[in-house]
């Protein structure tokens, strides 16, 4: 080294402080990229994601590689300021090299590298790409053996080392993900997704028209009132039974009895029974998710839900369950969410009593129970054990309710008050 002139050395160091530098910002690069969003731009065709998704395939390989050129480089750099230190200071210059490098490195070499590459990891990641890719081939043999040395270290510690690591994302991470997309998919379209993934928290008992609700048709009733519920049906479809709707005994399809009515010349009731559908049963505690792949499986589009015993307890379209996906239809005869709740002023809420408890909790953020009853009316009685009087006043959770009006046994309106929005009315009246 006494023939290599000062100024030589002090390129050399430069040029070993951005080697550094470089190693540094491709470690933290390739570490920080999004790997989903890597693996799409490698299916799109890009060859260097191509390359990093396959360095990134043996990590350990990557992180042996950068590391041992890494710091390979800042010995050679240290061995160099030291000489240069001597050669310009004597002795005392050991000590300030020492010092003046370890800035140097820490700054231009280690923080600066690394924050930019974590602010822009595919912008440094492909291109150092080109590098890494022939630089670990060139030193696979050394790579290999520290490799083979650090699992030995491992087994010894009793660290073990997964035989496949899986990156997929479970259902929770993928719902965050979806919440943190707001600058890149619509709200609606957020909405939808995560709908999607809460279809298996939702079972068909909780979005199912109720047996008080479901419209049939009694066969044993005269001729001209069946005829007449058929040409006045809102629905496609209706139940048929005899006396009792546990007695249902087909499912049939109104445009079916539409073309019996205009092509035979007798329509009877022979012709009505025997153009109806077996009834598609459904257990009451059916996952959506699932009951949608069994729709599609068993070709149907409507089923009648029973309990353990058997009993019809309400039921489900294939519209209903893409309604928890999507929104209300405007072809629905229900009423809607909007339709059953008037906020007031105060902050209470008026609410019909057939109101469907998740779809509240759901759009005002509320916590109101929904494991024993899925409407307003359920969750009430539930509590109460009996029927109210109008004007009782309750409180379930942190909700005051107050019973507004009750007829035919069931509870119609309540006023909901938020116990938070109760109490700063209180506070702004005083």
């Amino acid at each position: 080294m006494e023939h290599v002139s000062t100024s030589t050395l002090i390129i050399i160091l430069v040029i070993m402080v951005l080697v550094s530098a470089y190693f540094s910002g491709s470690e933290t690069g390739m570490m920080t990229l999004n790997r989903y969003r890597l693996r799409h731009l490698a299916k799109q065709g890009n060859r260097g994601a191509r390359r990093v998704e396959k360095l990134l395939r043996r990590t350990d390989r990557l992180l042996s590689l950068v590391l041992i050129g890494n710091n390979l480089v800042n010995i050679l750099a240290s061995a160099l300021a030291t000489i240069i230190g001597m050669r310009l200071y004597g002795d005392i210059g050991v000590a300030i090299s020492t010092g003046v490098l370890t800035f140097v490195i820490l700054l231009f070499a280690e923080v600066l590298p690394k924050t930019v590459a974590a602010l822009y990891p595919e912008q440094i990641a492909l291109p150092s790409s080109l590098l890494l890719v022939p630089l670990q081939k060139i030193m696979l043999p050394l790579v290999w053996l520290l490799n083979i040395i650090t699992r030995i270290l491992m087994r010894i510690m009793g660290i073990k080392v997964p035989s496949n690591l899986n990156d997929a994302l479970s259902k929770d991470e993928l719902r965050s993900i979806v919440n943190e997309s707001r600058s890149l998919i619509s709200r609606r379209n957020q909405d939808m997704l995560i709908s999607v993934l809460d279809l298996e928290k939702v079972s068909v008992g909780d979005i199912m028209v109720p047996r008080n609700e479901i419209v049939g048709i009694n066969v044993n009733d005269e001729w001209r009132s069946i005829i007449r519920q058929l040409t006045h049906s809102p629905h496609g479809r209706i139940v048929l039974y005899r006396d009792n709707l546990d007695d249902a005994i087909g499912m049939l399809r109104v445009r079916e009895a539409y073309r019996l009515m205009t092509e035979k010349q007798e329509f009877t009731k022979e012709n009505l029974l025997r153009a109806a559908d077996e009834i598609y049963y459904i257990p009451e505690g059916t996952p959506l998710n699932i009951q949608l792949v069994k729709f599609q499986r068993n070709k149907e589009k409507v089923g009648l839900i029973v309990d353990e015993y058997g009993d019809i307890q309400g039921l489900v379209t294939v519209e209903d369950i893409l309604e928890e996906i999507v929104g209300d239809f405007t072809t629905s005869m229900s009423p809607t969410l909007a339709e059953e709740v008037i906020p007031q002023s105060d902050g209470s809420v008026l609410i019909e009593g057939g109101a469907n408890i998740r779809e509240l909790n759901k759009a005002f953020n509320w916590t109101l129970p929904e494991e024993e009853a899925r409407t307003v009316n359920g969750m009430l009685l539930e509590a109460l054990q009996d029927i109210p009087e109008v004007g009782t006043h309750t409180q379930i959770g942190n909700y005051q309710i107050e019973i507004l009006a009750v007829q035919d046994n069931m509870i119609k309106q309540v006023r909901i008050t938020p116990l938070k929005a109760f109490k700063a009315g209180v506070e702004e009246a005083v």
